[in-house]
């Protein structure tokens, strides 16, 4: 199928045997040298002259020698010597030197000697003067060749040399640069000589055939090679109109001839032109459309010959070569004239759908090409051509279920594939044909074509199979290039029909604008669907289909007969028969569809014959006479519309229809046995034409059609594959005159994504099978190829379904999940080719279209967790990409921090694995020092372990998961979703190695695309979170996986919460599951936990904010505090955040206070850390200080404060009094210390009476008591030295009561306060010790009250009133006292003290006297 080359294409030439130097133009620089040229002409002249000498024949031969010197042909080659030495040679010396060569060449005194040694000087001559010939000049040589006469009965080899040589004159005038000069006409009788030479040498020598037809190919290239010059008028016929003459079946090359009876050929086309410019003035124009027109007209007219007269393939073949030159050098230039389009759209193309079908598959090669290079050029001329080609010709011999040989078949297949490399013809057959109603669904038809082509149905795989996939993967590659072009996304809005408009009538406003051709392509499409479904409804009940097209707003609610008749006449699909009855039936409504149904068509200048087979194809005519009768009423009546020229009335149309179908009948039914003949059908049809006859030839031309052509009354059902038979021909060109405009494809992916929804499933289908049915790497590569154009198409176009398919398909061809089969699978997967093409095509798209991948992921995973157990995967796959940046965990201890769970140390599939990662797995394979011995691998098994891991390498599986930052939502949800799937569901029994070892390495990846997507937390954190609780919740012993969960939770956390300030308090109560583990699980892991805990209050304190979020975290850091290990790095972390107030809040003040209480009680560690949580304890209340001066005076929501901070150090009062009561001296002394500090140090926290009150009751005088009861009733062995402990409390009770006096003595209950201080005085007097009483507190006590009695005697607010009454508190103060020490009164008030008081009086406080 090899194109001719073009003009002037490299090569050697067989027939331009001139000099190259001798054809440049005169612009190209001077003319050759006068003298040499008058040189070389003299030569030539000789040379002809000396075989003239030898062989001239003249009348007077026998008188002397020198009568037959006179001879003019030799007087001319003398005067032409004389001329061309002269010492001024005239300027027309190139042209006149033509002229004695031209004389012989048309003498017929000429032998063939002579007449070839003429043409060859003429030729040589040309070659040396071309430049300097006129067009005049040109002619003449045309004219002499084409009447070249020589004497008969010359040597079969003579003859032959004068006809090569004749071929090289005409191809020397044709190239020659005055070439255009020539005329019209003078091309046609030149081209007409050539052919004439072809058909002579059929019966010469091969040399010869070859030659010729070589020249005439020459020919034919040098004239339509001009077209592309000339403009777009087919006006120039105004000068000389060309005749090719006409095609004569006793001379089958197209020219009439004269024979002279002396072996001579003469045209009568072919006459000198005296009248040429430089004779009379008469301008011979240039050559131009319609010697074109002429020539292409003779081509097609060959192929007309052949098809009557049954020749071999030889002529046909040459024909349309010649055609297939003229097109390629004429190109789109066609279309600007009119003649010449005209010929191709109806005289070309109507041959090849006859020669298409031809068995030679050399004819049926060029008819491709032709049909391919109308494509390239004419497309837009040709809609309705190039559909009926396609459904006529290659969907028909591609498959052999039509009967097609397999050498159609591999032809139309090798077409078809050449069409689908064209980057936009599946686009255009799409958006031309496809899209429209009227058409076929060509785009549909040749994708299915190629799919089911590509299937190795029950055979080995062929070429055939191979070519129909390089056709599919063009096509994908096609679109995907146009994805490469792409701006932008192109936005498809779904179609709808919101109301009925006629589908018939919809046009569209601008075709050139793609913003409205592609939505009226796509709504065309739409209607056409619909109609597809409506007339499979149609066809099983065609009351419900016609309902159906009423919902969907094709037909209108209550119907008319017009749009059902368009329904009918427009619609692929429907049931013939039911149609027939449909239009056949008396209803009145289906009468009117009926006549509605023949205005759809258009007879005009069409014979009867062709409208009644146009119209019997669209339905079956039913066999009641009546229906009949009323179909061919309605027929003739629209026939007669158009033709009333035709018939003398509608009656005669009506009449003579009826006897063409009993004609046909007669015809062509088997069971008639004695046939109509044409007189007796003449005779039938007598009188019918208004009472006149009818033509006799109309009538004969009718029955002869009928006989040849039967009329199908049964016509084909749907859009079967038909033969294009005349009257179907004659509809096309009609149709073709008011079709839609052809869209020419666009660089931009319009409609590829409804074109690749159509596609796509059969497509990866068949590149699959192919795929797994080959072995040979190019046919593996080109799968891949297709894979990756599916995948970039899917993934432009949002077809996460399709994409999903592909990559189960890829991975059922990695092998990878079937590996156990296998005793070696790495060393199997690396000698086979096609797995590891496939693995790397499968994660390529992964990282690639990883976007738009949505179930697949499981399958991928699938994939990794195979490579993962076989030891061939990158030992970072499951980092994050900030790893870098984490701190390291010495800066919460100088401990090193867990690890995030090592590398299975699980055999898997008796492997064992020494190292991880990829290096590591083949560093096994060359170790030699194992425990067991093992065989040295061979260098087979090297080579392949090395393919294993240089397609992993290529894979970048870590790139998934590194990169997941990038994916879309809905793609990255459904990675987690797969990854929580394929680690299964938690076990509370031992779960297999190899299941925990999977669920670990998921568990893994899950972190790291949750690290590496912090900004998309919220997306995956309810599913990580669920994932990870339930592991927690479900394990109940140590192991890997619940270590992963939890140190991955708290990793987390350190990472996300300064970014996710709003996600903080959700975060932090995640870290609740880790309270819920089981006792044993938590104390295995408890130190690594609390270092992780410690590294996130470091990290994060400045985030946590809320009470909720504090009380986790602190709840985690205080359950270590019992914990040998743990406590340490624990309450390293409570002293970070309470250390000076660093990080304390009102928010976590409450919880850092109970962890710090509980570090104080716990008796791991030494008593200094008990100590040092005191002095955090104590060192707190200035927190408290500080918050309460900034809150006052702030309103409402300050109070609100107030009151917390107040409720706040009352509970630390209650912690330190705990602390007071701890069992080890030094904690319970220095609690004590704490307490009295905390009491007294309250200046600037805004307490308020009642707090005072409380603080009294639920403290102090609380821990007074526990003191003395723990002093009565514990062993002094649990409780050491309780007696320094006692003296303590004392005092505090003392110096707390006098610094706070002034604020007490205000509160309402300040008696019963004071009487509580006496009564605990009373009591702790009277403790006994060891048996005995205590000699510190007798001693203490008594000082300690005494100073508070000359304190409230200073103050006023203890004296002896004389009021009526009594003084209560006087009295009670003194019988208090006087039960401690009976001194004390007359030290506080000596007697002259007492008597001035007593005297005077003194002020006193409000509640001095009341109790």
């Amino acid at each position: 199928m090899g194109r001719p080359r073009t003009l002037g294409a490299g090569g050697i030439d067989p027939i331009a045997e001139e000099p190259h130097h001798a054809r440049s133009s005169p612009a190209d620089g001077p003319g050759p040298d006068p003298a040499a040229l008058s040189c070389a002409i003299s030569a030539e002249a000789s040379a002809v002259l000396a075989v003239m000498r030898r062989g001239l024949r003249h009348p007077r031969a026998t008188a002397a020698d020198d009568a037959a010197a006179e001879h003019p042909l030799v007087a001319s080659l003398r005067s032409l010597r004389r001329l061309a030495f002269s010492p001024a040679p005239p300027a027309a010396l190139p042209a006149a030197a033509l002229r004695p060569f031209l004389d012989a060449v048309r003498s017929e005194d000429a032998g063939a000697a002579v007449t070839s040694a003429s043409l060859a000087a003429l030729h040589e001559v040309m070659s040396l003067t071309g430049p300097a010939l006129p067009g005049a000049a040109l002619r003449e040589v045309v004219d002499a060749v084409a009447s070249c006469r020589f004497e008969a009965g010359a040597e079969p080899g003579a003859e032959e040399a004068v006809l090569m040589r004749m071929l090289q004159a005409l191809l020397a005038c044709l190239r020659a640069p005055a070439a255009a000069a020539l005329g019209d006409q003078h091309v046609c009788t030149a081209v007409n000589t050539c052919f004439r030479v072809v058909h002579q040498a059929a019966a010469k020598g091969e040399l010869l055939q070859r030659f010729s037809r070589h020249a005439m190919h020459e020919l034919i290239r040098c004239v339509f090679a001009r077209l592309p010059q000339i403009g777009s008028a087919d006006g120039v016929d105004g000068a000389v109109k060309p005749e090719m003459g006409g095609t004569d079946m006793n001379h089958p090359f197209g020219i009439r001839q004269m024979e002279n009876g002396n072996g001579s050929y003469m045209s009568e086309t072919g006459t000198s032109d005296e009248n040429s410019a430089d004779g009379s003035g008469l301008v011979v124009e240039p050559y131009g459309v319609p010697c074109m027109v002429e020539i292409f007209h003779f081509l097609c007219s060959l192929l007309n010959v052949v098809e009557q007269i049954g020749l071999d393939e030889d002529l046909p073949l040459f024909a349309l070569k010649l055609i297939n030159s003229a097109i390629e050098l004429g190109g789109s230039s066609i279309q600007k004239h009119p003649k010449l389009l005209s010929l191709v759209q109806d005289e070309l193309f109507r041959n090849l759908m006859q020669f298409g079908l031809s068995m030679s598959p050399l004819i049926l090669s060029i008819v491709c090409s032709i049909a391919l290079n109308l494509y390239h050029h004419l497309r837009t001329e040709l809609k309705l051509q190039l559909e009926a080609f396609f459904s006529c010709i290659i969907i028909r011999l591609a498959q052999p279920r039509f009967g097609a040989t397999y050498h159609q078949q591999e032809v139309a297949m090798e077409a078809l594939v050449d069409f689908c490399r064209q980057k936009n013809f599946m686009v255009e057959m799409y958006a031309n044909l496809d899209c429209d109603i009227t058409c076929r669904n060509v785009f549909e038809e040749l994708a299915n074509l190629l799919s089911k082509s590509a299937f190795p149905i029950n055979c080995p795989l062929s070429s055939m199979h191979i070519l129909a996939l390089e056709g599919l993967i063009a096509v994908i590659q096609g679109m995907a290039d146009r994805i490469g072009n792409a701006t932008s996304r192109p936005v498809l809005m779904p179609v709808e029909l919101n109301e009925y408009t006629p589908f018939w009538t919809v046009k569209c406003e601008n075709f050139s604008d793609p913003w409205h051709w592609v939505k009226f392509v796509r709504q065309r499409k739409y209607v056409k669907r619909r109609l597809m479904i409506g007339a499979d409804h149609f066809n099983r009940d065609p009351k419900k289909g016609l309902e159906f097209l009423q919902g969907t707003h094709l037909l209108p609610e209550k119907l008319d007969p017009q749009s059902v008749a368009c329904f009918f006449r427009y619609t692929a699909g429907l049931d013939k028969n039911l149609v027939g009855d449909f239009l056949g039936n008396h209803d009145e409504f289906c009468v009117q569809v009926l006549h509605e149904f023949a205005q759809t068509f258009d007879f005009q200048e069409m014979n009867l014959d062709t409208a009644l087979r146009l119209f019997l194809e669209t339905f079956r005519l039913p066999g009641e006479s009546q229906k009949i009768q009323r179909v061919l009423e309605a027929f003739s009546d629209r026939y007669y519309e158009q033709s009333p020229q035709a018939f003398a009335n509608k009656d005669t149309a009506l009449l003579l229809s009826y006897s063409i179908i009993m004609l046909n009948t007669d015809q062509h039914n088997m069971q008639v046995k004695k046939k109509m003949t044409e007189e007796d059908f003449i005779k039938n049809n007598r009188n019918i034409n208004g009472g006149s006859d009818l033509p006799r030839e109309m009538l004969s031309e009718l029955y002869h059609s009928i006989c040849r052509n039967e009329i199908k009354t049964t016509p084909e059902q749907g859009m079967g594959y038909f033969e294009m038979s005349p009257s179907r021909w004659i509809d096309l060109m009609r149709k073709s005159k008011s079709t839609s405009p052809y869209i020419v494809g666009d660089s931009q992916p319009f409609l590829d994504h409804d074109m690749f929804a159509v596609m796509s499933g059969p497509t990866i289908a068949a590149i699959a099978v192919v795929f797994d049915h080959s072995e040979h790497e190019d046919v593996l590569l080109t799968c891949v190829d297709g894979f990756l154009g599916v995948a970039k198409i899917s993934a432009f176009h949002h077809l996460e379904d399709v994409l999903d398919d592909l990559v189960v398909s890829l991975c059922k061809f990695t092998t990878l999940l079937n590996t156990s089969l296998v005793e070696e699978p790495v060393t199997a997967f690396g000698d086979d080719l096609k797995a590891r093409l496939a693995t790397e095509t499968l994660f390529t798209i992964a990282n690639r279209y990883g976007d738009y991948i949505r179930t697949g992921w499981r399958n991928v995973l699938d994939c990794i967790l195979r490579l993962h157990k076989l030891g061939l995967l990158p030992a970072r796959v499951a980092s994050d990409a900030a790893d870098d940046s984490e701190p390291s965990a010495e800066a919460v201890q100088g401990k090193a921090a867990p690890s995030a769970i090592p590398p299975s140390h699980i055999p898997v599939m008796g492997t064992p694995r020494k190292s991880s990662g990829l290096m590591g797995r083949f560093s096994q394979l060359l170790s030699l020092d194992s425990e067991e011995p093992r065989s040295q691998p061979t260098e087979q098994q090297l080579a392949a372990h090395q393919r294993t891991l240089q397609t992993i390498q290529k894979c970048r599986i870590d790139s998934i998961f590194t990169e997941s930052k990038f994916l879309q939502p809905d793609s990255l949800l459904q990675l987690a979703r797969a990854l929580i799937w394929a680690a299964g569901r938690p076990q509370k029994v031992t779960s297999s190695p190899d299941d925990e070892d999977t669920a670990v390495f998921c568990l893994e990846l899950l972190i790291a695309i949750t690290l590496n997507n912090r900004d998309r937390i919220v997306l995956l954190w309810q599913g990580v979170y669920e994932h990870i609780a339930n592991i927690v919740q479900s394990t109940v012993m140590p192991c890997a996986l619940v270590e992963k969960a939890i140190f991955g939770l708290l990793r987390i956390c350190q990472r996300l919460l300064p970014y996710k300030e709003n996600l903080a308090d959700e975060l932090l109560r995640s870290l609740q599951l880790v309270l819920k583990l089981d006792a044993r699980v938590g104390d295995a892991y408890s130190e690594n936990i609390t270092q992780e805990v410690a590294r996130l209050v470091k990290a994060n304190a400045a985030h946590i904010k809320s009470q909720m979020g504090w009380r986790t975290v602190v709840m985690l850091l205080s359950i270590t505090a019992r914990h040998p290990d743990a406590s340490e790095v624990g309450f390293e972390a409570i002293m970070f955040i309470m250390t000076e107030g660093a990080h304390l809040s009102l928010a976590n003040y409450g919880f850092c206070i109970e962890a710090s209480r509980q570090f104080a009680e716990s008796r791991v560690g030494l008593a200094d850390r008990s100590i040092r949580a005191l002095d955090l304890m104590s060192d707190s209340v200035r927190s408290l200080a500080l918050w309460s001066q900034e809150t006052k005076g702030t309103g409402e929501e300050g109070e609100k404060r107030l009151e917390a901070i107040r409720e706040m150090w009352l509970k630390l009062l209650q912690s330190l009094k705990k602390l007071s009561l701890d069992q080890r001296e030094e904690v319970r002394n220095h609690a004590l210390a704490s307490l009295q500090r905390c009491l007294t140090v309250t200046e600037e926290i805004c307490l308020q009476s009642a707090t005072w009150s409380h603080a009294f009751d639920l403290v102090i005088f609380a821990l007074l008591d526990d003191l003395l009861e723990i002093s009565q009733n514990h062993s002094q062995k649990d409780y050491r030295n309780m007696e320094g402990s006692l003296v303590l409390a004392m005092k505090l009770v003392a110096k707390v009561y006098l610094q706070l006096l002034p604020d007490l003595f205000g509160l309402s209950s300040f008696c019963k306060l004071w009487l509580g201080v006496l009564s605990r005085m009373e009591k702790y007097i009277k403790i006994k010790v060891r048996g005995k009483r205590s000699d510190k507190l007798q001693e203490v006590i008594p000082d300690l009250l005494k100073n508070i009695l000359l304190v409230m005697k200073n103050k006023g607010i203890l004296a002896k009133r004389s009021t009526i009454g009594g003084d209560s508190l006087w009295e009670l103060t003194w019988l208090h006292a006087n039960n401690i020490s009976t001194s004390l009164l007359p030290e506080v008030f000596p007697s002259q003290e007492y008597e001035q008081q007593n005297s005077a009086g003194s002020p006193r406080g409000p509640n001095a006297v009341e109790a």
